[in-house]
């Protein structure tokens, strides 16, 4: 990899011009270390060799350490031979030798904030040259939201080298703030408002380069029909190891109840849904009516019922505008028949963003601005902005209530690190949901999806004693595993589980742990 760097900078690169370094007394050859200037993440360094002796020097060689976190990403004019954190530089055929008061300049691209340390010239020690970037300040660290209101968000952030004057915060090209510390509050925005800032240090001499971008959410964001933090659980409409209930026996903790499943018609985009016939006779007869009015008396107690659509498998097809027309129409006199408060998308064998998009705006325009919509992808959905299901909850991210993605049966995934998290830790669930914060969705349309305890899943149950941990994780910084997000979530969602059958089967244990939890959040 480096070899290909190197080859790609040699096109992009004129050779570096020589500069006058000092000689010693005695007429040694010296090796001067300069940081000449910035690039992306990292800088340009130059090593310039003075010979102040009267001798041809027909060779040499220049070795160096760096600190750890501090890499030699690429080279020219020189042949570079390493073993982390020594480097060695050696002069190339055709620069075989330096004449008697000559100089030899060579560069290369450096990664991290260290400058050349333990520095030999055919072994004799380098001297002079600064170790500071042009302008006399380094990049400061990535900035992190340490506050916010309805109004304003508060950046924190490391110093990087050098003493500056200040600092700039930059939202896109626009100059925000100028500030003498690592603190800065950005004031005057708007609520629910997303923002993205770089900082950037200077002094006289000018600018750094800006640090990594930080992006965040002003508070008051309008939560809709919902409490601030809930818990949502998904109600078996089949019959399986799991005990079956009517809707009159949900545990009040549930905040929002999915209906699972609405079932696909032959007709592209169409789906139906009637009370499952096996659980009907396993309660001993639970009518159509019954079930309308166990809705409403959840209504009356405050709570929402919303209907899923998909699961394991389902198959509603959704690929044109005609069947994003006709899976609208025909959710549209579902929710109106039964009364439901909106729409879950689990569609666990694919989804079209755009003409499912289609189908959920039209469904709001005849539902209303009140229509819940959620959704239920499974953690490979969600690794990727990349990816269908990503895509969709970005392009209805002025509609969507929350993306309760499924934690489970999944295997080891990757974090918003890039490092690799067992399912069922504390870790899994917040390095991953990470990923959605840091990729556009705001804290409060993010919740952690998780079984209900054994025989809910084939993989990923926890106890619900680690999703408290996980939620404190995102939304305070505190519990967290060996992960720890580079900022909090106050606003983080909740939780949600499968399924409310297998909770009560369990013993309520996950929504008698969880939904008393989540009023103690910020």
């Amino acid at each position: 990899m480096l070899a290909a760097v190197a080859v790609l900078l040699a096109a992009l690169l004129v050779p570096l011009a020589a500069v006058p370094a000092p000689a010693r007394a005695d007429g040694t050859p010296t090796a001067t270390f300069t940081k000449v200037s910035d690039w992306g993440s990292g800088w340009q360094g130059q090593f310039t060799l003075a010979n102040g002796s009267s001798q041809t020097v027909s060779g040499w060689k220049v070795a160096f350490d760096l600190p750890s976190g501090t890499t030699v990403g690429s080279y020219w004019d020189a042949l570079l031979t390493s073993a982390p954190p020594h480097y060695t530089f050696t002069n190339r055929d055709y620069n075989a030798s330096i004449p008697p008061g000559g100089t030899v300049t060579f560069g290369f691209l450096g990664a991290g904030s260290g400058a050349p340390a333990n520095c030999t010239l055919n072994g004799a020690s380098c001297s002079g040259g600064g170790t500071t970037p042009p302008g006399g300040v380094g990049r400061p660290g990535t900035p992190s939201v340490s506050g916010r209101t309805d109004t304003s968000l508060t950046l924190t952030w490391t110093a990087g080298t050098g003493t500056p004057t200040g600092y700039h915060v930059y939202e896109g090209s626009t100059l925000a703030a100028t500030v003498t510390g690592t603190t800065a509050t950005l004031s005057g925005l708007t609520a629910c408002s997303t923002h993205t800032y770089t900082v950037k240090a200077y002094d006289a001499n000018g600018e750094s380069t800006a640090s990594a971008a930080a992006t965040g959410t002003t508070s008051g964001c309008a939560t809709g029909p919902l409490p601030k933090h809930f818990l949502t659980g998904y109600w078996q409409d089949f019959v399986n190891s799991a005990k079956p209930l009517k809707l009159a026996d949900v545990p009040s903790e549930y905040d929002l109840v999915a209906v699972a499943f609405a079932n696909a018609t032959s007709k592209p985009g169409e789906v139906t849904f009637a009370l499952d016939s096996g659980l009907s006779s396993a309660l001993g007869g639970y009518t159509d009516a019954q079930f309308k009015a166990d809705i409403a008396a959840l209504h009356a107690k405050g709570r929402k019922v919303i209907l899923s659509v998909g699961g394991q498998d389902g198959t509603v097809q959704v690929g044109d505008a005609s069947s994003a027309a006709t899976f609208a129409d025909s959710m549209g006199k579902i929710i109106s028949a039964y009364g439901f408060d909106g729409v879950d998308i689990d569609l666990e064998n694919g989804v079209n963003p755009t003409y499912m998009e289609q189908a959920l705006r039209a469904l709001r325009s005849q539902v209303g601005a009140n229509l819940i919509i959620t959704m239920a992808p499974q953690t490979i959905d969600m690794q990727s902005t990349g990816a269908s299901y990503f895509q969709l909850a970005l392009k209805i991210k002025d509609i969507l209530t929350v993306v309760h993605t499924q934690y489970y049966n999944s295997g080891s995934m990757l974090g918003c690190d890039q490092k690799v998290y067992g399912q069922g830790t504390v870790d899994f669930m917040t390095a991953l949901a990470c990923i959605q914060l840091q990729n556009g969705l705001r804290p409060d349309q993010v919740a952690l999806g998780l079984p209900a305890g054994p025989g809910a899943a084939g993989g990923g149950v926890v106890s619900p004693g680690l999703v408290n941990n996980a939620l404190d994780c995102l939304a305070r910084g505190t519990n967290c595993g060996s992960f720890t997000p580079s900022q909090t979530y106050p606003d983080i969602r909740g939780a949600m589980t499968w399924s409310i059958n297998w909770d009560v089967t369990n013993g309520t244990t996950f929504a008698k742990t969880v939904r008393p939890h989540l009023d103690t959040l910020p």
